[in-house]
């Protein structure tokens, strides 16, 4: 294993180096946060791929593969169809906005009356989702270097915190890029072929497994359609990803990178399916799905190889946990923080002249989400609930008010808040009724939020006409005039 060790070492060793380069860089807010705006396509769809492609695509795809077979490729594949059509539909729109966050881009559609709210749905989206990419480290770790789940989980989270409180979304990119490259060698040049030839070949795969393994809606019709509901949706609003796009040069950037981007994740997700089917026929006992990926890569690959499939593996997970971080980072202190602290000062309670180094604000708050995150991974054990919990309030919460917000001129913000808060308690009482991993939440919590924004909308006065005028200077690209900055107190 020394020839692996070595490959991970210096894979780790090369993260922190281009933490600090980055550090050197991140001068400004628009530096730290989103790599002023100037990310060209080729790095724009590297590193958007590598943030959407985390462990749960990863080594979850491998696990769905070796359970369902090719039919195992739709948890990834929906997330592709999401970055597709996000960039095709939306990406555009979103670049030209040249906000930080959701919950800004919300102010200025529906005039500063969205903000608190929807930062705090946004904040737990993002914070579970970097817990979870967290907790992926123990499998990594474990397989790496036989360490408990703690120390695992500590070493590689105190890594990822690092890198990204040194440079922010500068060294993010620059370490995205890198395990954009080493997933694309390691898991689909490397792993793919190996664990094809291992298990006989295609013909001998067919031969050895029943032919639902070979169906491709083998998974069943209503989980794909919980699928598209879920991680579809969840692309075209998540804090994570938005924070990606406002890093494109251009719109054309954001549009045709993302599409790149979105075809890579297609190709990826049946890659994952591919493996595990393999490793189905090569270990068809496994206690755990989810093992096959560590199982094959242990068992099968030389040396040196391994350790570069297991970088990929790592890099899966440490793009995703980083893009997390920064982006619940940025809602905690943009969305929330800044806007109580505005309110205090606005009431008499603090000196608003008081100088604020901005960049120092960021990396304070990235510092602190990450311990609170590598703490709540500790504490936690299933990872599934964790994600399922995210999604569900992300997309119940916020899908509606969001793509209501860019599509239907009529919505309001009083209807936009009623959204987010039916929406979103109607999800956590649904998954309190019926189980975190049931389809009803998601379902029903949908459909109330969608009923609510329309109904009350139209119920109550159409938002202001200066506030839509200055909205659609900024879809245009156009700067805004005072008027069209959003409020920073919120709601």
């Amino acid at each position: 294993m020394a020839v692996d060790y070595a490959v991970i070492v210096v894979y780790l060793a090369g993260m922190l180096a281009m933490g600090w380069w980055g550090m050197r860089r991140a001068k400004s807010k628009s530096e730290f946060l989103v790599a002023g705006r100037r990310l060209g396509p080729w790095m724009y769809s590297g590193t958007m791929a590598a943030i959407v492609l985390g462990g749960a695509s990863t080594i979850g795809g491998v696990g769905l593969g070796y359970q369902y077979g090719l039919s195992g490729a739709w948890m990834v594949f929906t997330i592709g169809l999401g970055l597709l059509a996000l960039s095709v539909f939306f990406s555009a729109r979103i670049a030209r906005l040249k906000v930080y966050t959701v919950s800004e881009m919300l102010d200025l559609r529906y005039g500063g009356r969205a903000g608190i709210i929807s930062g705090v749905v946004m904040w737990a989206y993002t914070l579970m989702l970097a817990v979870t990419s967290t907790i992926a480290y123990a499998t990594i770790f474990d397989v790496l270097f036989d360490v408990n789940r703690t120390v695992a989980i500590v070493l590689g989270g105190t890594i990822v915190v690092a890198y990204s409180t040194l440079g922010g979304m500068w060294s993010i990119t620059l370490t995205d890029m890198v395990q954009f490259v080493v997933k694309t060698i390691g898991v689909l040049l490397l792993l793919l072929p190996i664990a094809v030839v291992k298990a006989g070949g295609f013909s001998e795969m067919k031969a050895q497994l029943p032919t639902e393994y070979f169906d491709p809606l083998g998974i069943g019709g209503e989980t794909i359609f919980t699928y598209v509901l879920i991680y579809t949706f969840g692309m075209l609003i998540g804090q994570d990803i938005w924070q990606r796009v406002f890093t494109a040069r251009s719109d054309r950037t954001a549009r045709w990178g993302g599409t790149v981007a979105g075809t890579y994740c297609l190709v990826y997700a049946i890659a994952g399916a591919v493996i595990g089917t393999a490793a189905k026929v090569m270990y068809p006992d496994l206690a755990s799905a989810d093992a096959a990926f560590a199982t094959i890569v242990k068992d099968e690959l030389p040396m040196g190889v391994r350790g570069l499939v297991l970088a990929a593996a790592l890099a899966a997970v440490m793009s995703t946990s980083s893009g997390a971080l920064i982006a619940c980072a940025t809602v905690a202190n943009n969305d929330i923080w800044s806007r109580l602290r505005g309110a205090v000062v606005r009431s008499g309670g603090g000196d608003g002249d008081e100088p604020h180094d901005e960049v120092r604000g960021n990396r304070a708050f990235i510092l602190i989400m990450g311990i609170a995150v590598i703490l709540i991974a500790i504490a936690l054990n299933d990872v599934v609930e964790a994600l399922t919990v995210a999604y569900n309030l992300l997309v119940g919460g916020l899908l509606v008010p969001i793509l209501g917000g860019l599509l239907w001129r009529r919505g309001t913000a009083a209807g936009a808040l009623a959204a987010v808060c039916v929406g979103g308690v109607a999800v956590i009482g649904l998954m309190a009724y019926y189980g975190i991993l049931a389809n009803q939440p998601i379902y029903y919590g949908l459909l109330s939020s969608l009923a609510v924004y329309v109904v009350v909308s139209l119920a109550t006065p159409p938002t202001d006409a200066a506030v839509l005028a200055a909205w659609r200077e900024r879809l245009a690209g156009r700067e805004s005039s005072p008027s069209a900055t959003s409020s920073p107190s919120g709601v």
